[in-house]
């Protein structure tokens, strides 16, 4: 038998030590479930093996509840709630979740001259292709846009898909040019910022996290070798007066244009 203690402060507890855990919060749902959690927590109440709770990432950074270990991770903590059932906190991203956004993948990729495996990666990574994610550190939407980069693309809503496609790629374009087409320094400029990697001398830098990221979107959006010797071609065009530049893998059959990049 558990000790009398207050719901509220169990979960308030417990919330604070997934929080210390994992970096996430209101992983959980239901009193119950919390109280028990906490109770185990505090009062450091034994259990068998059969209600230990272990916490893990996946492969798409979400933070997974279960009462079975992940083999070979190095990364599991379990806590032991007795009689507890099999719990996920997030659900796997499907492909036809994923697929609902290709189009506009397509279209932005193809603009801005960069793969739509490389846009997809990034956005199953950043957000599980979750139009309404919100990071802790206020990153919002499919591509995660930090507050002051949404504002730079023009961003009203960045919890439209479009608007924030749209800015996401145009600024993983710009980072693709800061550093020469280097797919691994763009992705860990994306995540930690320019900054970051200027300050290690142009180089990925030693954060777990930001190695893990770049990592995990390198073997997601792999390139095939026949791809790796691809031109980009920057087309100029006029629109309304006013110089419009774009990019595309295909050779323009009219008109003038310049190889931004080989590969």
């Amino acid at each position: 038998m558990f000790p009398e203690v207050s719901g509220c402060k169990l979960l308030t507890l417990l919330d604070i030590l997934i929080r210390i855990a994992t970096g996430s919060a209101k992983l959980l749902r239901g009193r119950g479930f919390a109280v028990a959690v906490g109770a185990a927590l505090f009062f450091g109440v034994a259990a068998p093996a059969s209600g230990q709770i272990y916490t893990w990432r996946d492969a798409n950074g979400n933070l997974v509840l279960s009462n079975r270990p992940q083999p070979g991770s190095s990364a599991v903590r379990s806590y032991a709630v007795p009689k507890a059932d099999n719990v996920r906190a997030t659900r796997y991203v499907t492909a036809e979740r994923g697929h609902a956004f290709d189009d506009i993948i397509s279209v932005h990729s193809r603009l801005n001259g960069v793969r739509a495996d490389l846009v997809r990666a990034v956005m199953q990574v950043e957000s599980a292709f979750n139009p309404y994610a919100r990071s802790p550190k206020g990153a919002l939407g499919l591509m995660q846009l930090m507050p002051a980069t949404a504002r730079e693309y023009g961003v009203t809503n960045p919890f439209n898909p479009s608007e924030n496609v749209r800015a996401g790629v145009a600024y993983l374009r710009h980072l693709l040019d800061r550093y020469e087409d280097n797919e691994m320094l763009a992705l860990a400029a994306y995540n930690a910022g320019p900054g970051a990697v200027d300050k290690h001398g142009q180089s990925v830098p030693p954060y777990r996290e930001t190695r893990n990221y770049v990592a995990q979107i390198n073997q997601m959006a792999a390139r095939p070798p026949q791809m790796q010797a691809n031109s980009i071609y920057k087309v100029t065009e006029t629109i309304d007066g006013r110089p419009i530049v774009r990019y595309t893998d295909k050779k323009p059959s009219t008109g003038a244009y310049e190889i931004a990049r080989t590969r």
